[in-house]
């Protein structure tokens, strides 16, 4: 029998994956050259490293590790479901008990009519449902012409070609192109991009770039809009009050259906159950994944609407579409596991009572850094935006992202994950964080907020742009 083994020396583990394991979003070669971390263990909201290290995981693995590491519960309900049923698929008129309760659970947590739910097995694949549910829907309501869907740029919709593409990333892109019949339209990062506006102005113009969008393209043409009621992976970009009202007020306006990708946003991250009820969003269709499971089994969803699921429900034809791991019965008993464990600890009580008050007042106090110029957090998910003159919302002079990496490389070496994309510092830790955790995660980020200060002045890198 092969055996999965922790007690080899660090050296060989990173020796063995540089030989065989090709990493996401990585450039491997340079990998090797420096060593791979290996994570050996992890319990509550730390991890244990191949050299003995106890980290704090202020990522929650990548946004997903809801209900904290180490759940006996959730190894438990793998385990039964492992010895009832391994596997069978949801084709040829056929379902099982995991995917039956657990469709009803997701109909009873989701708010309006979103009664529906098309399993994946991540957030990506889902957002790839969702473009043929949306253009298959347009279809059989005998508008075959309305195939675009607008999204944004800087948001993150998935790496597959269809959730990457109505990602708006252009380094995605150009690592194999896009699919045909997305736009993309500004993003609402006042920080970055709001010049002189206030943030209320410029979350309403932003969100008039969709309907301008709508109105070149045709109305008679445009299918959906999707977006993240918070960009997760664009930098915990929190947009202004103005414009998520206003994005509604023009998809009703035009009969454009609204998808809201709730991957990271979903099941307690917000504070709420869900981010479009912290936003007061109504979406045709909702997209989950990373918290359903808290990260311990591959499982995403598009949880739909009435009347989407109807209109193609009760077509003649097939709905043409599917995967062999959807609704996988193991991976199902562990969410509906999951989600017991949300509901019966309190746990999204525990984010807007406890652990949000808490940390706000912690983490907004860290604007005090010479290096912060402005600190977000929405639940459990926030970012610091690092610049070199707070007044003027300065960039650096150095290449983008080299800032916030030197800051990251230092949170690393103090046994912190805080992550950066180009110069925001972002965090979305474990929802059953406590205080004292906290407060350790708070301390570990000044200090090495102020070890990269230093070392940014002696090299000579503290220039604005």
């Amino acid at each position: 029998m092969n055996k999965i083994t922790n007690h080899l020396p660090t050296a060989e583990l990173q020796a063995l994956d540089a030989a065989h394991h090709m990493h996401p979003f990585t450039s491997d070669g340079q990998l090797a050259k420096r060593g791979v971390r290996v994570i050996t263990g992890a319990n509550g909201v730390y991890l244990k490293d191949s050299e003995g290290n106890k980290i704090l995981d202020g990522m929650a693995g990548l946004w997903c590790v809801n209900v904290g590491y180490g759940r006996d519960e959730l190894a438990e309900a793998a385990a039964r479901q492992m010895r009832e049923l391994s596997y069978y698929n949801t084709f040829f008129m056929t379902t099982h008990v995991p995917a039956i309760a657990l469709a009803a659970k997701l109909a009873e947590l989701a708010p309006g009519d979103l009664n529906h739910v098309f399993f994946a097995s991540s957030g990506s694949e889902a957002n790839d449902t969702n473009i043929r549910l949306v253009r298959r829907y347009w279809d059989i309501k005998g508008q075959p012409e309305r195939r675009v869907i607008i999204a944004r740029r800087n948001g993150y919709h998935g790496s597959t070609m269809g959730g990457g593409s109505l990602g708006g990333m252009a380094y995605i892109h150009a690592a194999g192109g896009k699919i045909d019949g997305i736009e993309h339209i500004g993003q609402p990062h006042w920080w970055a991009e709001g010049e002189d506006m206030t943030p209320e102005a410029f979350g309403l113009m932003r969100a008039q770039e969709l309907e301008a969008k709508i109105l070149e393209l045709g109305a008679d043409k445009v299918a959906a809009f999707i977006g993240e009621p918070v960009q997760g992976a664009g930098g915990v970009i929190v947009p202004p009050a103005t414009y998520w009202p206003e994005i509604q007020r023009i998809c009703e306006k035009y009969g454009v259906l609204l998808i809201v990708d709730e991957v990271i946003t979903g099941f307690g991250r917000t504070g709420n159950m869900f981010g479009c009820q912290t936003f007061n969003i109504k979406p045709h269709i909702m997209t989950v994944a990373k918290g359903l499971s808290s990260g311990y089994q591959p499982i995403g969803a598009s949880i739909v609407c009435d009347e989407i699921a109807h209109v193609i429900g009760n077509d003649e034809d097939d709905f043409n579409h599917g995967y062999t791991y959807s609704g996988h019965p193991v991976a199902a008993a562990v969410a509906l596991e999951n989600l017991r464990i949300i509901e019966d600890d309190g746990i999204v009580d525990h984010v807007r009572n406890v652990a949000h008050p808490y940390l706000a007042e912690k983490w907004h106090a860290l604007a005090d850094h010479p290096m912060v110029g402005q600190t977000t957090l929405v639940g459990l998910m926030g970012s610091l935006q690092l610049t070199p003159n707070k007044e003027k919302r300065a960039k650096f002079a150095a290449k983008p992202g080299r800032i916030g990496y030197m800051v990251r490389e230092r949170c690393f070496a103090n046994n912190l994950i805080m992550r950066h994309v180009y110069e925001r510092m972002i965090i979305s830790p474990p929802l059953v964080i406590t205080p004292e955790e906290i407060d350790i995660l708070v301390a570990r980020a000044r200090l090495s907020l102020d070890e990269a200060y230093k070392q940014i002045r002696d090299e000579g890198l503290w220039q604005e742009a």
